[in-house]
């Protein structure tokens, strides 16, 4: 599928949004600047808007590997792995401890080797225009026959 512009991502960040279920896992793989961040954001900040809650400025946890966001009935909890460098330190965070409460979005995830029922991974890459970004969607457990026909 091809991206074709900022609201397009918008769009479809918001459809995956409205899919989401503890204990969801989004995977992004892509290299740096393709739109990993951008589609975290608008999922976030889409669910916020979802739940009268206070926008809040979602920013890649590059540094801090990790940031939380709080809703009524669940927690997003938004995992950027790219300095890691083996699998031990993956499992060292504990992503996969608190399988049932919390919707995991994982940023850089080749190093993850926990089997995951739920998950759809997106792989991001740049497109051969500007503002496109091609997108290869996989999705298992309940999101294995996932479509989305509206875009």
């Amino acid at each position: 599928m091809i991206i074709k512009s900022l609201e397009h991502l918008n769009f479809f960040s918001k459809k995956i949004a409205e899919n989401l279920l503890k204990p969801d896992c989004v995977l992004l793989f892509g290299e740096i600047g393709v739109g990993k961040t951008t589609f975290t954001r608008n999922l976030i900040n889409y669910l916020q808007k979802r739940e009268n809650i206070k926008l809040t400025e979602v920013l890649s946890p590059t540094f801090n590997l990790l940031y939380e966001y709080e809703f009524s009935a669940f927690k997003v909890m938004h995992y950027d792995l790219y300095r890691l460098k083996s699998v031990k330190e993956t499992r060292q965070l504990g992503i996969f401890n608190e399988k049932d409460s919390s919707i995991k979005i994982i940023e850089w995830p080749e190093l993850i080797k926990d089997n995951v029922a739920d998950k759809i991974e997106l792989k991001f890459s740049h497109s051969k225009k500007k503002d496109e970004r091609n997108l290869e969607i996989k999705g298992y457990g309940r999101w294995k026959n996932f479509k989305i026909d509206e875009l």
